[in-house]
């Protein structure tokens, strides 16, 4: 079931991580920072729209592309994918 008009859902929209801290963890911790600060304030779920690695063609992908954060990142945190707006673009939720 995708949020709709739910308020209760909260969503995650990005990351914004520099350069040299990618890869190391701290998108990991900002999402769940921010999971805990909806938990804290009400959120019943928490949606997003990361980018599915796997379905991606190029090589190597730039940061820039990845900055709604990535599927397993958020996998890994015990999302799972409702939905799909395209092809490497699932909508993933957490139930509170």
């Amino acid at each position: 079931m995708l949020s709709g008009d739910d308020p209760g859902v909260w969503w995650v929209t990005c990351f914004a991580v520099d350069r040299q801290y990618r890869r190391s963890g701290v998108g990991a911790a900002l999402l769940q920072s921010a999971v805990a600060f909806a938990r804290d304030h009400g959120a019943t779920a928490v949606e997003a729209h990361p980018v599915d690695g796997a379905g991606l063609t190029a090589a190597r992908v730039a940061g820039s592309a990845l900055y709604t954060g990535t599927m397993a990142m958020f996998t890994a945190a015990g999302f799972v994918e409702v939905g799909r707006t395209y092809p490497t673009r699932p909508v993933m939720r957490l139930s509170l």
